[in-house]
């Protein structure tokens, strides 16, 4: 969902909470994804700051719009505190080995890695 809403300008997110063919979703699904992605959202500016001042070494304009959003989502998850940090930074790096290339996951972790710390989340 970020991704579309993203690759489309942000619109509305329930114009792309639609998900098609093999992303078909359970409506309780459906619905927590859309208010993860709503969520995110709302804060996008906050989460990409923090982010851009964790990649050391990295741009923030130069990171992919998949790893951006892996990130964007995982910086929620560990600041809204509904999962503990781990689980959050590990779901994030399982993402990025399925959505992304053969270095984000680790890329993803570091940069999750350093901002739950300077939260105090691990």
């Amino acid at each position: 969902m970020l991704y579309a809403w993203e690759a489309q300008g942000h619109p509305p997110m329930e114009t792309v909470s639609e998900l098609p063919g093999e992303f078909k979703l359970r409506p309780r699904d459906r619905h927590r994804a859309e208010r993860l992605a709503v969520a995110v959202a709302s804060q996008l500016e906050a989460l990409d700051r923090d982010i851009a001042s964790a990649a050391h070494n990295w741009r923030f304009e130069r990171i992919g719009t998949v790893e951006k959003n892996i990130l964007r989502l995982g910086l929620y998850e560990i600041r809204a505190g509904e999962v503990p940090a781990p689980v959050a930074i590990d779901e994030a790096v399982k993402l990025a080995q399925w959505f992304a290339g053969a270095k984000t996951p680790g890329f993803v972790n570091g940069v999750l890695d350093t901002l739950a710390r300077r939260l105090g989340r691990l």
